[in-house]
């Protein structure tokens, strides 16, 4: 294959999602000397309008520079296609004489892919790269951008953690997850011991119950003079709705453009808040929501993150020259490797934490859970045990 390739990011930025576009472009170069790059602006939106920037003939030291450089550099997109659009895109890339495509992005962006395989009838090859800072892709032990998001959080709930000894009270930290909380479990990756915040971690894989959390926080204060809490924005309740359509009226709550309830809002934090100041007269307490900071945060890219997610892109290639499919990340028990996975394997599903990783009666993690996180957010720094 010599031809043309396309090359797009969809979904939420990551700390080394450029790393993966730059690891393809080069891989490309290596292998396919002559061939034409193009990088299609805000992912599939890019292919619909003609919107793209060659990258066939840009300098080898900028594009390094971009790969180490966080957020979309091709810019991003939460469209996600129906079969409709789906035939425009297709239309697009005939246009733009795509030999092949390869899509940076999360189950979704899989989905697309698999959509445009299907209607292309191996006219072109379509592969998707994994993305995604909540490491939610079956077939994966963990994604791309989730070990530089991990480490911005472990460090945040250890600094909290600390801030919450000197001058004891409440912490809550909302943390990015919809439907997966293996981000949320990262809060407890650089614990000091277990006295260390963060001293309960909720996340979507367990219902959610506001008495039982005002009783876990009575419970924690009482042991430890303060209580650190990490959850999911995506945690529900056991009817299965999300906490934040539990703790705010119908008529408050925002929707994104797909319909789905935005989670981590300000509305779902003065929720928490009058739910402790209610349950908990008088205490000081805090809420706050890490929001967007993890996932693209400069200071906290990791560099086995960036080099995995450059080696991802690189067999991207590798897949298109098989006719195309979805690369996934596999830990074969003393490092990680690419692997090539059918796209339908990964569209559109959502890779929870394992039951094993949480403890069946305490609202925190348990050994294999922690044992997972030593593996891939070690601890960092080398502090002291405060007197406190």
């Amino acid at each position: 294959m010599s031809g043309t390739f396309v090359i797009a990011q969809g979904g939420g930025p990551t700390a080394v999602i450029n790393q993966t576009l730059v690891g393809a472009v080069l891989e490309i170069r290596k292998r396919h000397p002559g061939a034409r790059v193009l990088g299609s602006r805000h992912g599939v939106r890019g292919i619909r309008d003609g919107d793209y920037v060659d990258l066939s003939d840009t300098a080898e030291e900028q594009l390094r520079l971009i790969g180490r450089t966080p957020g979309a550099a091709l810019g991003s997109t939460r469209d996600k296609p129906d079969a409709a659009y789906c035939d425009v895109v297709l239309k697009g890339l005939q246009k733009a004489g795509a030999d092949a495509f390869i899509y940076i992005g999360g189950n979704d962006t899989a989905g697309t892919q698999e959509i445009l395989a299907q209607a292309s009838a191996g006219r072109i090859a379509f592969v998707h790269a994994p993305k995604t800072i909540d490491n939610d892709l079956v077939e994966n032990d963990h994604t791309p951008g989730f070990i530089s998001a991990a480490e911005f959080v472990a460090g945040a709930f250890m600094s909290v953690d600390l801030d919450f000894r000197a001058l004891p009270g409440i912490y809550v930290g909302i943390v990015m997850g919809r439907h997966a909380g293996f981000l949320t479990a990262a809060s407890a990756a650089w614990r000091l011991d277990t006295d260390s915040g963060p001293h309960l971690v909720y996340v979507p894989e367990r219902a959610f119950s506001a008495e039982r959390f005002i009783d876990d926080v009575k419970a924690c204060l009482a042991r430890h003079r303060r209580c650190v809490v990490a959850v999911s924005e995506g945690v529900s309740t056991a009817d299965g709705r999300a906490l934040v359509e539990s703790l705010v009226s119908p008529e408050r709550l925002e929707r994104d453009q797909h319909g789905n309830v935005k989670l981590s809002g300000s509305d779902l934090t003065a929720a928490l808040e009058h739910a402790l100041a209610e349950g908990l007269p008088g205490k000081r307490a805090r809420v706050d929501a890490l929001g967007y900071l993890p996932r693209g945060y400069v200071g906290a890219i990791s560099e086995v993150d960036a080099d995995e997610a450059f080696r991802a892109g690189a067999f991207a290639v590798e897949v298109a020259n098989q006719g195309g499919g979805s690369v996934a990340l596999r830990y074969n028990g003393e490092r990680t490797v690419p692997a090539k996975v059918a796209l339908a394997a990964v569209a559109g599903k959502t890779r929870h934490m394992p039951d094993d990783f949480l403890k069946p009666d305490v609202n925190h993690l348990a050994e294999p859970g922690l044992a997972y996180l030593r593996r891939l957010v070690p601890a960092k720094y080398s502090i002291g045990k405060p007197f406190v």
